[in-house]
C-alpha cells in the first residue's frame, strides 16, 4: 500500500514516517507541501492521501483556518479525479461548544466561529460528493517533534524555567500522534483488503483530563525521570487558567465506532505520554543542567 502524506513537518506526518519505516506493507511519499494537484497525484498514484489536521484552530488566525479548508478543496478535487481515497484528521475543536456526553461520530460539528464553520462546510462536501474517504476526528495531538505538537513545547519551557498556562476547564482526551498513526495506516490496510468501511471516525486518548491535568502530569513525570538520571533542574510552574467560569466545557470523543469497525483502541495517553518523557530524556546528555540548576 502507498499512501501519500501532505503538510511533510506536521508532527502527524513525521509519526507516519516512523511507523511506516517499521513496516514492510505500507510505503510513503511525503510532500512539504498542504494540497496536491491532479497531475500530481496521477504521477505518484497513491491508495490514499492523508491531510494532517490542525491541532489548534480555535487559537489560530481565521485567515490560515480558511487556508487550510481551501486547500483540502483543492485536494478533495484532484482525488475525486483520480478516485484516490482521501483521508483528513481534524480536529476535536471543530465542537466548539462541546457536549455533557461523550460526542458521537454522527454528530457533525456545528460551531459559531466563521473559521470553524468553514472547515465543517468542507467536510460536509466531502460527505456529499466521495465516498471513499475517512475524516478522522482528533483529540488535542501531543508528541516530540514537529509542528502542532504540543509536548515538546511544554517540556521546552519548563526546562528553562519559564511558567506553562494551562486551562483547568476544558475537558478533552490527549492523543498520541504515533497512536494516531498506528492506527491510520491499520485502517487504511483494511480498506484496501476489501472493508468498505468509509466515513467520519472519532479517534483520542482515554481519560478525559484538562489541559492543565496533563500538562502538570508532563512536569511530574518529566521531575522524575531527570531526578532519576541525577540531574536537578528547578522546573517551571504550571499555572492554571480559566476559560468558563460558569462551567467545564467538555469536548469528549466517543471512539466506539472505530473499535467496532476496526478494532483500534485508544491509546492510554498517560502511557504515551509517560513513554515520549523517556525517550526525550534519554537523548540527553548526562547531568546536563545540574549545576546551574537550569537546562541550557
Amino acid at each position: 500500500m502507498k499512501l501519500l502524506i501532505l503538510d511533510a513537518g506536521h508532527c502527524l506526518s513525521l509519526a507516519l514516517a516512523r511507523e511506516a519505516s517499521r513496516r514492510t506493507d505500507t510505503a510513503l511519499v511525503i510532500e512539504q507541501e498542504t494540497t496536491i494537484t491532479p497531475s500530481l497525484l496521477k504521477t505518484i498514484a497513491p491508495d490514499a492521501v492523508i491531510i494532517p489536521p490542525l491541532a489548534h484552530p480555535l487559537s489560530m488566525a481565521p485567515a490560515d483556518v480558511m487556508a487550510h479548508a481551501d486547500a483540502v478543496d483543492r485536494c478533495l478535487d484532484a482525488c475525486l479525479s483520480q478516485e484516490v481515497a482521501l483521508v483528513w484528521c481534524v480536529s476535536d475543536q471543530l465542537y466548539e461548544d462541546g457536549l455533557d456526553v461523550p460526542i458521537d461520530e454522527h454528530v457533525v460539528p456545528a460551531p459559531r466561529d466563521d473559521s470553524l464553520r468553514r472547515l465543517v462546510q468542507t467536510g460536509d462536501r466531502i460527505r456529499a460528493e466521495f465516498q471513499r474517504h475517512l475524516i478522522v476526528r482528533l483529540g488535542p495531538l501531543f508528541a516530540l517533534e514537529g509542528s502542532h505538537a504540543w509536548l515538546n513545547e511544554i517540556i521546552d519551557s519548563l526546562v528553562v524555567g519559564h511558567a506553562v498556562r494551562a486551562a483547568e476547564d476544558v475537558i478533552f482526551c490527549p492523543t498520541s500522534a504515533d497512536a494516531v498513526a498506528m492506527a491510520l495506516i491499520g485502517m487504511l490496510q483494511q480498506q484496501s483488503c476489501g472493508a468498505n468501511a468509509w466515513g467520519a471516525y472519532h479517534l483520542a486518548g482515554t481519560e478525559p483530563v484538562s489541559a492543565f491535568t496533563f500538562t502538570s502530569m508532563v512536569r511530574t513525570q518529566l521531575l522524575t525521570h531527570l531526578e532519576g538520571r541525577g540531574e536537578q533542574i528547578v522546573l517551571g510552574e504550571v499555572q492554571p487558567l480559566k476559560h468558563h467560569h460558569d462551567a467545564k466545557l467538555r469536548r469528549v470523543l466517543n471512539c466506539r465506532r472505530v473499535l467496532d469497525i476496526f478494532g483500534v483502541h485508544q491509546k492510554p495517553w498517560r502511557l504515551e505520554a509517560g513513554r515520549m518523557i523517556d525517550a526525550w530524556c534519554s537523548t540527553r546528555e548526562p547531568n546536563r543542567g545540574s549545576d546551574t540548576g537550569v537546562s541550557a
